[in-house]
């Protein structure tokens, strides 16, 4: 296994919760984090560097060395005019591990390095994983068929393969993953981390308005629709929601993928607010309980796969 040293002896299942857009906030990283899971936010959940450096402070302040490490996400395309200062906040808060997205920058690895921090890059496809890895990254996220948001199309049997055959780095695995017994199966497929989205929606710290997380409850993998209509790039979204704003899911089948953006939503962040993304794992969600009795569900649930067979040095 390749765990990062800073997570030995810190988690209680090898899993983290995935910073998501509008849901994940400072009680959710703190909950899960004291449970045994590594858990992070994205940055620009808080509207202004400002308002983020408040974040910073909040979780920084709860936890401690005992606990899980947290992280933040940092969109690095250009299109963040927030980026500079958002990671000079990160590096003056000393924050444990950075998952950056939409690009894999040598200079932003260096300087996280240069604190002592680690970072994580989401990837779709194998070309961005060898780009992320030539960048220096410490662990790649294979984001794959299935996964909230902007999922790939590759499933994750053959995007882990692929990635271990050239990159000896953390591997963390998303898509569909719900359980503590997908997270094992997760580590039999090569994996040294599952990544978990969807699941942690439908938890009571959850930033999701409750509308969101009934919705989720209903829903089944049928009902996840994956389309570039909404933002132009491929991503998983809510039946139900896709409908309630104006969108005809079988047209949208119809016009396939490659066509972008079919209509003007506003900016990006309007419509992720009213368009509700999840992965295909919906299936299994029917309640929502408080993050710490998940984290303690997916460790009773990964225990017994352990006990079963499944090899996780951790434990001893």
């Amino acid at each position: 296994m390749a765990l990062p040293e800073s997570f030995r002896g810190r988690i209680a299942v090898p899993a983290v919760a995935a910073p998501m857009f509008l849901v994940s906030g400072p009680q959710l990283v703190i909950e899960a984090c004291r449970s045994g899971v590594p858990a992070c936010f994205p940055a620009l959940n808080q509207r202004s560097t400002a308002k983020f450096v408040e974040w910073l402070d909040e979780v920084g302040g709860a936890l401690n060395d005992s606990d899980a490490p947290w992280g933040v996400n940092l969109i690095v395309h250009r299109s963040n005019p927030r980026l500079e200062q958002d990671l000079e906040a990160c590096v003056r808060h000393r924050v444990p591990f950075i998952v950056t997205s939409l690009g894999a920058v040598p200079d932003l690895v260096k300087t996280v390095h240069g604190y002592g921090g680690i970072v994580f890059h989401d990837i779709v496809s194998l070309r961005h994983a060898h780009k992320a890895a030539e960048a220096g990254v410490d662990g790649l996220i294979a984001v794959c068929a299935g996964a909230g948001g902007h999922a790939g199309p590759t499933s994750p049997f053959a995007l882990a393969s692929e990635i271990r055959q050239f990159f000896d780095g953390t591997l963390l695995l998303a898509g569909a993953i719900s359980d503590g017994r997908q997270v094992a199966a997760a580590l039999m497929m090569g994996a040294d981390l599952a990544w978990i989205g969807s699941r942690f929606i439908a938890t009571r710290e959850s930033l999701a308005p409750e509308a969101y997380k009934q919705m989720m409850l209903a829903a089944s993998a049928a009902d996840v629709v994956y389309t570039d209509a909404v933002s132009g790039v491929p991503a998983n979204f809510l039946r139900q929601s896709l409908e309630d704003n104006g969108f005809d899911v079988a047209a949208l089948a119809k016009r396939g993928l490659g066509s972008g953006k079919l209509k003007d939503l506003g900016d990006e962040a309007q419509a992720w607010k009213t368009i509700w993304s999840a992965g295909q794992g919906v299936g299994t969600i029917r309640d929502v309980p408080g993050t710490a009795e998940l984290c303690a569900r997916l460790k009773a649930e990964f225990d017994a796969a352990c006990a079963a067979g499944v090899p996780w040095p951790e434990r001893g």
